[in-house]
């Protein structure tokens, strides 16, 4: 057996190399193609993606799983083999039953689709990406037709992100959610506001980029397998465990997106950075869900870069760095300022008792699209309906309202559900690293990171893509996702920061 392991091993690593070169592409679209490379590039891109789908359906990796079947039952389930051989399963199974003629057109469709969005973005004109995502959206419902049966069309969208996971259970927990986060964003509202204008004044680019560069040094990324770029979204994108890379977004007149995107974008690659050696170039090599790669991102991003331990050590620095904009405002000012609930426009922008809301309006109208009760044309009124409901504003143009993510034009129908699972998961991890290192907030203030980074290798990084997303964070927490944590989290520091009882 160890020869036909081999052999897949061998073909498995073609694949993660085809896959690495395609991501590769996707970064310098997003970064530093030409305009004019557009369609070259989305032929470039739609080939790699068909030669990654032919070679993972292939007959013979087929035939090489079920020879290797009763192999995988007398190993030792946690084993780097038996993990691999499961996840290789899962993939041929699912790849199976997506023709690679839809891959190929797909791919083209979302390369194309990626610069029109960008233009429409710019033009804040939602006409401009219409037809794409009219395309977009009429290919992710063929998408699930491959799937049938399920109980909801939503479910194989949100199965590529969250695997095992349905659209009931997602609903299940953010129902109770949304009317929870609901009721605490109108305590707050009545209560007295934090004031936060000092963050909007000009703030040098290059000192920004600076000490967002320092302070992620001191995380612990890695700038030997890692780089920083600016891109219009920041993302982060890894072509194996040796060049992991990250992007950020700078406002010289608001200081949040490049200093809090910058911590977002490391905690994903501090993710990626972490995963073990032994498995690299196979589909283990890369975080197990996109809930629990965005729980590392939101737990770097808000509970550490927001917390007053964080600043008690970064604060002076950055004060050394905008002592004119910055050297009246005391620390407590500072702390309550980039915590100020606020209902807004913008996603990446959204404070942590509202962001929730943004993400459950997205899968909303993600639903209705696929079940067609919405028409893609209708989409920027419905958005605005839904903001007036949730939040009780409504955006201005196209640009801060439907078209402010990149997501939709990159076919990731189902990923944003995510980043509220994210929020959650990163609570449950704060609450057990809190129990697990007595002395965590303690080595924050003091700028030491080693206990946090070392407990998130060790329970959550290293393993990669071994386990089931469901079973890892039940093997590290005890249980699965629920919102209890973070609510316990939202109203204890909110409470704090706004003399509030909840």
């Amino acid at each position: 057996m160890e020869e036909q392991l081999n052999q897949l091993k061998a073909i498995i690593g073609e694949i993660y190399d085809l896959n690495a070169a395609k991501s590769l592409l996707g970064w310098d679209h997003q970064t530093y193609m030409p305009k004019g490379g557009v369609k070259d590039r989305s032929e470039q891109i739609a080939t790699l993606s068909r030669l990654a789908h032919e070679k993972a359906t292939s007959v013979e990796v087929g035939s090489l799983l079920d020879k290797l079947d009763t192999y995988s039952k007398q190993l030792n389930p946690d084993s780097n083999d038996a993990c691999l051989l499961r996840q290789v399963r899962r993939i041929y199974d699912k790849e199976n039953r997506i023709p690679a003629s839809w891959i190929t057109d797909f791919s083209k469709i979302i390369t194309l689709g990626q610069s029109a969005w960008e233009n429409a973005k710019r033009e804040s004109n939602f006409s401009i990406f219409l037809p794409h995502l009219i395309e977009i959206i009429r290919m992710r419902q063929e998408y699930a037709s491959f799937f049938q049966p399920y109980q909801h069309i939503y479910d194989p969208q949100l199965d590529d992100f969250e695997p095992g996971m349905t659209t009931l259970e997602v609903q299940e927990i953010f129902n109770p959610l949304r009317e929870t986060q609901v009721e605490i964003v109108q305590r707050i509202a009545e209560s007295s506001q934090v004031e936060n204008k000092f963050l909007y004044q000009f703030f040098d680019e290059q000192k920004q980029w600076k000490f967002g560069v320092d302070v992620i040094t001191e995380l612990g990324f890695d700038w030997e397998r890692g780089r920083q770029d600016r891109s219009i979204h920041p993302f982060t994108s890894g072509f194996g465990l040796g060049d992991v890379r990250i992007t950020t977004r700078l406002d010289p007149n608001n200081l949040n997106p490049g200093l809090f995107g910058t911590l977002h974008e490391c905690g994903h690659a501090l993710y990626e950075q972490g995963i073990d050696p032994a498995i690299r170039r196979t589909p283990l090599a890369t975080g197990v869900s996109s809930a629990v790669h965005e729980s590392q991102s939101r737990f770097w991003e808000n509970i550490i870069g927001r917390s007053l331990s964080f600043w008690q050590h970064y604060y002076p620095k950055l004060q050394q760095n905008f002592q004119s904009q910055l050297g009246g405002i005391n620390l407590a000012a500072f702390y309550k300022g980039i915590n100020i609930v606020k209902p807004s426009y913008i996603r990446i922008h959204a404070d942590e008792a509202t962001y929730n809301l943004h993400i459950m309006l997205r899968m909303d109208l993600e639903i209705a699209l696929l079940e067609g009760s919405l028409a893609v044309k209708d989409l920027p009124e419905a958005w605005n309906a839904k903001m007036k409901s949730y939040l009780g504003v409504v955006p201005p143009d196209d640009a801060r309202g439907v078209l402010q993510d990149i997501h939709w034009s990159g076919g990731l129908i189902g990923y944003f559900p995510t980043y509220a699972l994210g929020n959650l998961v990163a609570s449950q991890l704060w609450e057990k690293m809190e129990a697990d290192i007595p002395t965590i907030s303690e080595d924050i203030a003091r700028g030491t990171f080693v206990s946090v980074l070392e407990w998130l290798r060790g329970n959550i990084h290293q393993h990669g893509s071994k386990y089931q997303p469901t079973d890892l964070i039940r093997r590290v927490i005890g249980e699965g996702i629920n919102s209890r944590p973070y609510l316990q989290y939202l109203r204890r520091k909110y409470g704090e920061i706004y003399h509030i009882e909840f």
